[in-house]
């Protein structure tokens, strides 16, 4: 069974856990939910051998990041500048706020 939630926002801070970019930190760019794949800042960076087009008249070889599964990046805490885990939280107002685990500092972007 699919689950099609994340904890992941645009924008957010995150460190890649495994893979062949492991330790490195960059922004998520693009959530994709169905395939359950983020699109992250300069991780994964794979080379594309173009043809000449209008766009692009000199074609060649282009370098842009592909996306990678969710669940081998976690989101980097702004306080104590560790990959944690989060949890949500209910406010006196109602509204859901992420926080971390282990400073519980509220996360926000």
């Amino acid at each position: 069974m699919q689950r099609n939630t994340t904890h992941l926002k645009k924008d957010d801070k995150v460190k890649i856990i495994t893979g062949k970019d492991r330790g490195k930190i960059g922004k998520v760019l693009k959530i994709n939910r169905k395939k359950e794949r983020v699109l992250v800042e300069n991780i994964n960076l794979v080379k594309r051998h173009q043809k000449p087009s209008a766009k692009n008249r000199q074609g060649g070889i282009v370098e842009s990041e592909a996306p990678i599964a969710w669940s081998n990046v976690m989101l980097m805490c702004n306080k104590c500048m560790k990959s944690v885990r989060i949890a949500i939280k209910r406010l006196d107002d109602g509204r859901n706020v992420r926080f971390c685990r282990k400073c519980n500092e509220l996360i926000d972007r």
